[in-house]
Formats: C-alpha cells, structure tokens, sequence
C-alpha cells in the first residue's frame, strides 16, 4: 500500500458526506443546500478519461461568430428575461415610462429589449463576498428583495454573468450548486438540515473542510486526497501544475458534494435542465494566456474565457474557440489528431476555477514555511516540489492545458506553433474586471454591472496613509486604452478618466455610469454601471490574500455590498432604483427611437460621468462609513497563512 493510499484509508472515518437531491433554482422550499445532480465524470473522480470522440467530431471554429449553442440558447434565455424584467422595471417607478407596455410591445423582438451583463472582479474572498452581496441585492428569491426600494429581479433579467479570479469563484460556486441563491448558503449554517460546508471560511484551505473527528485525522485526509486526485491525472498522461492543487483545495469550500465534488465539470453545467430552459444567465469565466517566463499587460495579453460550451478567445492573437467538454484532447490543425482518443473530463469545476486565480497558487506553496510537519507536511510538500522541478519557480501561477489551437489558423494564431496552453489569473494583465466577453460587438450587452472589489490602494497609493485594498479604476481605465490598440479587435468601451480623478471626484467610492449618451461614442459600447466597493456598513477592505473569516465577518462584508447595490435601501439615494432601471433601459430607448424620460435625464446629471478631469495627485484616501449600521461582532480571524503569502507574492500584481 503507499503511503498516500494509506492516508486516504486511515482518514476514511473522518471525511463524511452529505445527501440529497437537486434543487431546481427559486425553489424556497427548504434552506439546506443539496448536491448538484450531475457528476458528469463519475466515477473517475477527478482523472480525466480517453474515449472515442462523438459521431459530430468537435472542432475548433472561428471567434467571428457565437457559437451555435450559444445562438439557440439566447432566444430562450431572452424570453425568460421578461417577466423579470418587467417587474422589476414596473417598481423601479419611472415616471413616464410605462415598463409593462414597453416590454410587451416588443416581446416578440427581444433584441429590442435591453441586453444586461453582470461583471464580478477579482479581489480573493473579498471580492467572492462583495461579489455575492451585490448578486443578493440582485436576486428576486432574497428575502424583501422585490420591496420598494430594491433591486431583486436584476439577476433574473441579466443575460450574462461572468467571473474573474476571486470573482469566479462566485459565480462557480453558485452554478456547480443548481445556482443557488446568496441567502440559502449564507443560511445553510443555521439551518435545521445543514448540509455540506459550503462557504465556511473559518477553516481555511490549509485546514480543510470542519468534519467530526480528530482534526490531525482530518488535515490528513484532506491533504492525502488532494494529492491522490492530482496524481490520478498525472497517472493518466497529462501535465499536472500546483492550478491542480488549488483547484481541487478551493472545490471543498465552493463545491457542496463528497470532497468537493472531483467528478463534477464546468461543461455539465450545459445539460442541466436550469440551464437549457433558460432560467439563469451564461456563465462566463475569464482568464489569460502567459506563456513561461513572459509578463503580460492589457495591451499585450490574450484574454480567454470559458463558458459551458466552449473555452477560447475572441482577440485576434487567436480568434478561435473550442469545445470545453472534450478540452484535453490533443488537436492539431483545428481537428483532433486521433477521433478515438477524445479526452473527457479534464473540464473539473476546481480547475476550470483555479485557472481564472492562479496567483494563489503561492497559497499552497506557503506550505512549505508553515508548521504543518510529518505525515501531512511531506504528502502535499513532496507532491509541490515534484511541480516546482518541473516547471520552474518563475511559473508557479501557470494552468497547463494540451493547446487545442496549436496547428490552427497559422500566422494569425500566436499559439498555433506551441502544443501546450498555459492560461493564467484573469487579472494578471491589469483588466481585474471580466468585461473583455462582456464588450464583444456579437454580443450586443446594453448595460454592464461591472462590480469591482480591486485592491488598487496600497501602501504608496495614492499617499502612505492611505486605506488599502479599496479600488481606484485601474482596471475600468486598462479595458478602455486596450481598445485602442490592435489587440481590441474592435470592441468598443465608453470614455473613462484616470485614476487620479477616479479619487478625486469620488467615482471610486459611489457608484458611476460610463457612456451613458450613446450618441457620443465613436464605437458602439455599453453603458457600464461601476459599482466599486467602499464602505457603507462595514469596513470591507480585507486583503485579498486574507484567508479565514469568522461567519460574522463573512455576512457583515456581504450584507455591506447589499447596502451598496442597494444604496442602503434607498436610504442614500430614494430615487436609486429609478436610476438603475434608467441605465438598463437607455440603449434599448435609443433602438427603438423612445423619448428619454425626464427623471431618467435627472438620474444621469447625478451619476454619469461627465467629462470631468481632475489629474492631481489625490490626498489620502481614507473612506467612512456611509451608513451607521452596527457590526462590531465581525471581527477578523488571525490570518498567519495570509500574512505569509503577502509578504512572499509576487510584486507588482496589486489588482488581484
């Protein structure tokens, strides 16, 4: 027996597991999360598995178009977008605007209708919790959500939603759990029928998942099985890169299944009976591609994302997209080399989540400087230092994939000449916000919420005594300039100022509409509602390299991003809800050829940005509480671990 088989037997009595059957979304029957019901690679858990490639062989097609999944699913997903839409723009209360005759007078044309996006950055736990309030507030199965002076319903009516590093967690999370809402996870601890340890950061993922039993016991098993899984895939061929390890380690706290659920895939989530009738949005998760030892910025890096059909890149430094179910195979000129070896299951929900967050992948390596020694320290120690040999120190941040571009499109394709894909944290180019799938002209997204929990503060920015983590446009500002460049492939992004005057006008602590006159802009762009975290109820500014959260901690920076999506009920701003409904029915007006209406011109003298320039340098930028709400029971855990792994990322990457 070796020793890591050893260990996954001896810890046998410690790992439990939880039961159930799939909730379909919107059920409020019951507050206890249950498994998602499709381990698409059971029981091959997390090794991916050579079959013969399906009878309509997959092929990598050109980014010149959706994909076709992509276009038969869109009219139903628009239709489902309806009802929603119309109650939530009927309480938005725009006088002069009648929503429900609007909308029903151009339900059969639904491109007429407005195209809502919804961005989550990147930003660790604190922007997966930001992330999450903003998505409650959002959310019609909130409790009170659909009150006067809410905004539930805004999910419901979105088209896409997409999730960068920290961001895409979020938005993994609540697909690989039949897209459960915000409000059942955060309940799930006190429920009567807990089930799982989803969301439970007080363990942190050098600890593991909180089960009965001896904790040494526990670490043991949690540490045999990381390594067991990652070196099942190993066994079977393919090139194995720390992404692994911290994949399957973030499964157990975003997976609500047996060990995180190695068998469950990103591309399952396309057969899923939610999914196919329509009833949530696409899921977009957004990474970048680096090749070993290169620097990538906005300008120069090439953006992928991946939703449950498909994982590519609309740039031009390859154009092209590929099936994501069959993702391992090995390709070559746009065809698999051999259709009786098609790879399936190489698409794990873990992986395809620590693709988009390789910067923390120094997490795991910071087990070697931790006190976690014998049994537990050598099985994962022994298994990282094996990655590290061969791949280098300089790319410990790189997700390995067998390229399925490589051969394809030569001469235009950058990779095309290279048999290996390495793709890389999605905000490692400075774009922390996933808009880039968001902005594609094909797509033809009106409004974006682009949510952003960056950590552009620091100890030197704007002033020394500055509050850190907070965030200043870096990311909003590196979307902009890059659609000026070649690489931009002709995706239009409406005028954004620089930082400096981000924080001087305060357009980095409320929130801010960009290119909210169509008629202005050179290229067609969405509106963009820039909502950035600041602190209305609670100091949210963790790091993002802070690794455990008391449960109290957890909801007081969730319910703070509630009050900022909401602008605390209303109570900052009663006429807000009006205001959002005017952002998400402005492109949408221009179509059609209808008036603005007069409070909708109010809104936007108040929120949009309007030109204005203020370049000098920023004093300190130290924010208030907005709101006096009490949450002084949420108190942060000693975080050791976090405190190590700042002190020994990378410098320089300071979005993230």
């Amino acid at each position: 027996m070796t020793l890591i088989s050893f260990l996954v037997a001896l810890s046998a009595c410690a790992i439990q597991t939880s039961s159930g059957a799939a909730v379909q979304p919107g059920s409020d029957s019951t507050l206890s999360l249950l498994h998602r019901a499709l381990p698409a690679n059971a029981p091959h858990g997390y090794t991916p598995q050579y079959v013969s490639c399906p009878s309509d062989t997959p092929t990598i097609r050109s980014a010149a178009s959706l994909s076709n999944a992509e276009l038969q699913w869109l009219p139903v997903r628009r239709n489902a977008t309806l009802g929603p839409m119309k109650d939530l723009l009927r309480r938005a209360n725009i006088t002069g605007f009648d929503a429900m005759s609007y909308i029903t007078k151009y339900a059969n044309n639904a491109s007429a209708l407005p195209n809502i996006g919804i961005a989550v950055s990147g930003g660790g736990y604190r922007a997966l919790l930001n992330g999450a309030g903003v998505l409650e507030a959002f959310d019609s199965r909130t409790t009170n959500s659909t009150a006067a002076g809410q905004l539930g319903g805004l999910l419901q009516s979105a088209t896409y939603l997409a999730g960068l590093s920290g961001g895409s967690w979020l938005v993994t999370s609540l697909y690989t759990n039949n897209f459960t809402s915000i409000d059942r996870i955060l309940a799930s601890d006190t429920s009567d029928s807990k089930s799982g340890d989803l969301w439970q950061f007080e363990q942190s993922i050098f600890d593991g998942p909180e089960k009965s039993g001896i904790q040494l016991l526990n670490s043991i098993g949690y540490y045999a099985e990381l390594v067991e899984a990652v070196q099942g895939k190993k066994d079977a061929g393919f090139n194995v890169t720390i992404t692994d390890y911290w994949g399957r380690a973030l499964s157990y706290q975003l997976v609500n299944a047996t060990d995180g659920g190695p068998d469950f895939t990103f591309s399952s989530i396309a057969r899923q009976e939610w999914f196919t009738n329509g009833s949530v949005p696409l899921p977009v998760i957004v990474t970048d591609n680096r090749s070993p030892g290169q620097e990538i910025i906005s300008e120069n890096s090439t953006v992928f994302s991946f939703n449950p059909w498909e994982l590519g890149s609309f740039d031009p430094t390859v154009f092209a997209f590929a099936d994501l179910e069959y993702v391992g195979t090995n390709y070559s000129g746009g065809r698999p080399v051999d259709t009786d070896k098609c790879v399936f299951g190489f698409d794990n929900v873990g992986f395809m989540t620590g693709t988009s967050s390789t910067l923390f992948n120094e997490a795991l390596i910071e087990v070697n400087g931790t006190n976690t020694t014998g049994l537990i320290g050598t099985v994962l120690k022994t298994a990282i230092e094996g990655v590290l040999e061969a791949i280098g120190e300089k790319d410990i941040d790189i997700a390995d994939y067998p390229n399925p571009f490589y051969g394809y499109n030569v001469g235009e394709n950058r990779d095309a000449g290279t048999e290996r894909l390495t793709l890389v944290d999605g905000g490692e180019d400075g774009q922390n916000i996933p808009l880039n799938p968001l902005i594609q002209p094909i797509r033809n997204v009106d409004v974006i919420f682009a949510v952003d929990s960056s950590a552009d503060t620091d100890a030197s920015y704007p002033t020394d005594s500055s509050a850190q983590n907070w965030p200043v446009g870096i990311s909003m500002v590196a979307t902009y300039e890059r659609t000026f460049t070649s690489i931009g492939n002709g995706t239009g992004f409406p005028s954004v100022p620089d930082t400096n005057t981000f924080i001087n006008l305060g357009l980095n602590s409320r929130p801010t509409f960009f290119g909210c006159n169509a008629s202005n802009l050179t290229t067609a762009a969405p509106l963009i509602v820039y909502l950035p975290n600041a602190p209305y109820s609670y100091t949210s500014n963790v790091s993002t390299f802070d690794l455990k959260y008391s449960d109290s901690q957890r909801d007081a920076i969730v319910l703070n991003a509630y009050n900022g999506a909401t602008q605390g009920n209303g109570t900052l701003d009663s006429e807000w809800p009006t205001c959002v409904g005017c952002a998400i029915i402005s492109r949408s007006l221009n179509r059609t050829g209808t008036a603005v209406p007069e409070v909708c011109e109010r809104c936007f003298d108040r929120y949009c940005w309007n030109g204005t320039i203020d370049s000098t340098t920023p004093r300190s930028y130290v924010p208030a509480l907005k709101l006096q709400v009490s949450t002084s029971d949420a108190r942060p855990l000693s975080n050791t671990f976090g405190m190590a792994l700042v002190a020994a990322i990378v410098t320089g990457v300071s979005l993230i």
